[in-house]
This record gives C-alpha cells, structure tokens and sequence, in this order.
C-alpha cells in the first residue's frame, strides 16, 4: 500500500450554525488521483479549502506527511491549489504570472527561467512566455494556472472545479491533459467536481459526499458497478431504482416478479432497493422470452445507442441499447443475476445522508 500523504481526523465545519462537514475521516495516499464528487452544497469545496488552508476546522486535525497542520497558512503547505477562475494576473505576461510564487520564493533568475521553460513545455504552451492572460483561451488560461502551481513543486495539487468553465470538447481534452501530467510529475492529485463523467474519467479513487458525510469510497468501476445506497447510483451515472423485497440469498422479487441475483446475506423476506444500469436492460423481440413484457414509450438517439423508455408493471424502465425498439413495440425484459446490485433501505432520511462516512 502507497504511503498515506495526507489524513483528515474527525473533521467538522459549520458556517452561521448550518453544518457542513460532520465528523469527516478522510486518508489520501501518496501519487493517488482522488476526486471529491457530489452535488453543490455537500461539503466537498469546505474539504479542500480546509487542505488548502484557506478554513480551519471548528474541530478535528488535518495530518500531513504525520504532522499536524491544521492551523499552518496556505503559503506554508507543499501544497498549491488551482481554481476554477484560473485567477491569473492580467497585468502580468505568462512569464511573470508562472514565475511569481518562485520570486516570492526567493529562487534565482537562472533557475525561475528553467522552470518557466519546463513548466510550459509540460503544458503543451511552449513559446507563450511573452503573451498576455487576455490574449489566452479559456482552456489555455487553465493550462497556465496549472503551469504556475506546479512549478513550485507541491507535493499536492488541490483542483476546484478547474474545468467547469471550459466547453465540453475543451475540458475532454484537459481531463486528458491531467492525467498525463498527474503520471509524469508524480504529484498527489485532490480533485474536486459535480461532473460524474469526470469523476469517473480521470480518478484512482471517488469520495462520494452528500450533505457533509461521505457516501462511498471506491474506485470507478466500484462506485459504478457496486453502489453502497440509492444516492450514489442515482448520482453516479443513470439507474433503475426499484423497491424490492430480498426473498432469500440470490432470490430477490420487484414489480411482483421474481428474479435470481447474486447477493447474499440480507436476511429472508427484507425489505431492499434495486439498482439496474439502463445498460444492463436486455430487451427481447418476442415478449414471451422476457422474465417480464413492457411496452417501449419513449425513444432517443444517443450516437453510441439509444435510449428507450420502457412501461412495465408500473416502472418506467431505462434502457440504453444498440438496438432499437420503436415506440408502441411489445418487448420482453432480461436482467443478468450479476446486474442486479441489491442495497439496505435506509431506515430514516438522516440514515440516507450519513451514508457510510468511513
């Protein structure tokens, strides 16, 4: 296991008595691309700012390489942080913007000229000394603010939404871009998104947060194929959430129909919910080789495939398919025992935004 960089214990932080981190337990490895994913208000830009040092805790402790800096200013971390709004200086060339914490610094002419040279050669912007931020596109301008934070060699890059204000096409490429430069440099990467795509995209690992508590913790595939509770499989890409009873181990029944699943060790009889990935919907020509028949209402072109609604047994079904079934078409419906991920129901509306916080 890759030594852990940095620990947050028992982290919580409210703003004018509204609560925004509870008891949070958080450990990042070194090397690690690990993104803080959820919805806005959940917490996770008050976690980063806390690393960053731009907040302090109302309690807990933010551990870095096993020393307390909790109460340390930003400008004393071997940490730099990249923001959204880029917040490069205009008045300043590329130059001057890449070479400013390296004056403060104190570095020597000879040595800040040397990394302005490397560090924009890293970000594909050689040549750009001498331009000004204005003259600069957005994804440009993002390159560069990266520029500027890596040159002071952090053992810690902090990013706040960096690619939110770029177009799609832009900030496809710069997730690329990032990856590349987090495997070159070797520096650990804290991102933080509302973007599932991104999450997905890019991450070693996802904390998923959701009203200051983390939900789950996992790789991409886990957080996509094993979702821990309702919220991350419905924010975590687009699901099938069914009400279901578990009848015994790998026999679980929704929509008044029984199907076999995998799962084991929820107990007889048990009251769970059903996840389904719109792409694990296998429709059948003949309704008859369905477990269960539907009636396609709705369909959308997707380039990849399409994207169909189904009506079955009082579900609207998603289903993303090659294949397409037009509208009004008798279809029967298939699920793989394997696809059938199976979760506790919450048991109050507190216990569904605790989550898992581990």
């Amino acid at each position: 296991m890759k030594n852990v960089l940095v620990d947050l214990q028992h982290i919580s932080k409210s703003y004018d008595g509204q609560m925004v981190l509870d008891d949070l337990n958080l450990y990042i490895r070194e090397n690690e691309f690990l993104t803080l994913l959820g919805p806005s208000g959940c917490g996770k830009t008050t976690t980063l700012r806390i690393l960053g040092g731009f907040e302090t805790p109302d309690s807990g402790r933010v551990m870095f390489e096993g020393q307390d800096i909790t109460k340390l200013p930003p400008n004393k971390r071997q940490l730099n942080t990249v923001f959204q709004k880029y917040a490069l200086f205009t008045h300043m060339n590329i130059a001057e913007n890449i070479a400013f914490g390296l004056k403060i610094k104190g570095k020597s002419k000879e040595y800040i000229k040397d990394k302005i040279k490397y560090a924009l050669k890293l970000v594909n912007l050689d040549g750009f000394e001498n331009r000004m931020p204005n003259s600069l596109s957005g994804g440009q301008q993002q390159r560069i603010a990266i520029a500027r934070a890596i040159v002071n060699e952090p053992k810690l890059l902090l990013l706040d939404e960096p690619l939110g204000a770029l177009d799609l096409k832009l900030r496809q490429d710069m997730q690329y871009e990032l990856i590349r430069l987090k495997n070159e440099l070797g520096i650990t990467f804290i991102y933080v998104t509302h973007d599932q795509e991104e999450a997905l995209t890019m991450s070693d690992t996802i904390v998923v947060m959701n009203q200051g508590y983390i939900q789950q913790i996992g790789s991409p595939e886990r957080i996509y194929n094993e979702p821990e509770n309702a919220f991350v499989a419905d924010f975590i890409g687009e699901s099938n959430i069914i009400p279901a009873v578990m009848i015994e181990d790998r026999l679980v029944e929704f929509l008044g129909t029984k199907f076999a699943c995998v799962d084991e060790g929820f107990g007889r009889n048990k009251p769970v919910d059903v996840v389904i990935r719109p792409e694990d919907v296998e429709l059948t020509q003949d309704p008859s080789e369905g477990t269960i028949t539907g009636v396609v209402s709705h369909v959308i072109f997707k380039g990849v495939h399409y994207e169909m609604e189904v009506q079955a047994h009082g579900f609207e079904w998603l289903v993303h398919s090659t294949g397409m079934f037009p509208v009004g078409t008798m279809v029967g419906i298939n699920v793989d025992p394997f696809n059938i991920q199976i979760m506790n129901k919450p048991e109050s509306e507190d216990e569904e935004a605790v989550g898992v916080n581990e």
